[in-house]
C-alpha cells in the first residue's frame, strides 16, 4: 500500500511537470470529456535546438533542487529517490548517442527493468523516440531518449498523461470508447482543421490512446495521439524534424 501510495505521488509530481514543460491542453482546457468527436488539441514546446525537446534541459531550470530533491537539471532521480528510479527514467552514461543503434540499446536498457522489449526506434533532431511492446507484442508505453548523455525517460505528453499502465492513469476503469478506425478519422479532421496537408498513419494501441504517424507523400512528418476515452488530440511537437527510423 506504502509503495502504491509512493507510486502515485512520483506519477503526480511527473503529470505536473508534463503541464509546465509540454504545455497543457490547446483550448482552455477545461473541456469535459465527452464524445470523441468535440477533440481538443495539446501541443508542446516548438523552440529551436538539437535536444531542446528533452526533459531536463527543459525542465531543470524551472523546477530546480527545491523541488526536485538534487542538482539542477536533473530530473526524476532527485524527485523519485533511490529504488523508484528504475520505473520511469533511466540516468545517462555519459555517453552521446548519434545513431539508431545506439538509442535502441539505451531503450533496451531501460525496457529490460520493465520486462519490455524495443520495438520501433525513431531519430528526430531534438531527440531519439523508442516505443516499448509487452512479451505478447502489444505497444506499452513509449519513452525517449537523450543525445546528449544516453538518459532515457518515459515520454512526457500522453505516455506519462494518459497511460493506463505505465503512466499517471494508472490502474483506470476508463473504458476505451474510440476505434482504432475512429482514432485516425480523429487524427486526420484533425490536421485538415489545423490547415495540414498531412494525413494520419496506422494507429498504434497504447493502453488509454493510440499513437500516429502523419504523413505527407509517404513519408513520416512526425506524430500525434488520441485519448482513446475523450478523442483529445496531443501533437508530439517536442520531437523536431524527422530523420529517419529502425523498425522492430
Amino acid at each position: 500500500m506504502v509503495r502504491k501510495r509512493a507510486q502515485a505521488a512520483v506519477l503526480g509530481a511527473l503529470a505536473l511537470a508534463a503541464t509546465v514543460a509540454v504545455g497543457a491542453c490547446g483550448s482552455d482546457g477545461n473541456t469535459p470529456h465527452r464524445a470523441p468527436a468535440n477533440t481538443t488539441t495539446m501541443a508542446g514546446p516548438t523552440a529551436p535546438g538539437p535536444t531542446d525537446g528533452w526533459g531536463p534541459g527543459m525542465w531543470g531550470g524551472m523546477m530546480g533542487p527545491g523541488m526536485m530533491g538534487g542538482a539542477w537539471n536533473s530530473w526524476a532521480p532527485g524527485m523519485m529517490g533511490p529504488g523508484m528510479t528504475g520505473n520511469w527514467w533511466l540516468p545517462g552514461d555519459g555517453v552521446r548517442v548519434q545513431s539508431l543503434d545506439q538509442a535502441r540499446g539505451r531503450a533496451t536498457v531501460f525496457a529490460d527493468r520493465l520486462g519490455l522489449r524495443v520495438g520501433e526506434v525513431m531519430q528526430f533532431s531534438r531527440n531519439f523516440y523508442a516505443e516499448l511492446h509487452a512479451a505478447d507484442g502489444r505497444p506499452a508505453t513509449e519513452v525517449l531518449v537523450n543525445p546528449s548523455d544516453g538518459a532515457v525517460q518515459i515520454e512526457y505528453g500522453p505516455a506519462m498523461m494518459w497511460n493506463t499502465a505505465y503512466g499517471m492513469h494508472f490502474g483506470s476503469q476508463d473504458q476505451a470508447r474510440v476505434s482504432p478506425d475512429q482514432a485516425r478519422e480523429i487524427a486526420d479532421r484533425w490536421l485538415r482543421d489545423h490547415g495540414n496537408t498531412h494525413t494520419a498513419g496506422d494507429p498504434e494501441p497504447y493502453p488509454g490512446y493510440y499513437t500516429l504517424h502523419t504523413m505527407q507523400a509517404g513519408s513520416i512528418t512526425g506524430m500525434l495521439s488520441v485519448n482513446a476515452t475523450t478523442g483529445q488530440v496531443w501533437e508530439h511537437t517536442w520531437h523536431g524534424t524527422y530523420i529517419a527510423t529502425s523498425p522492430h
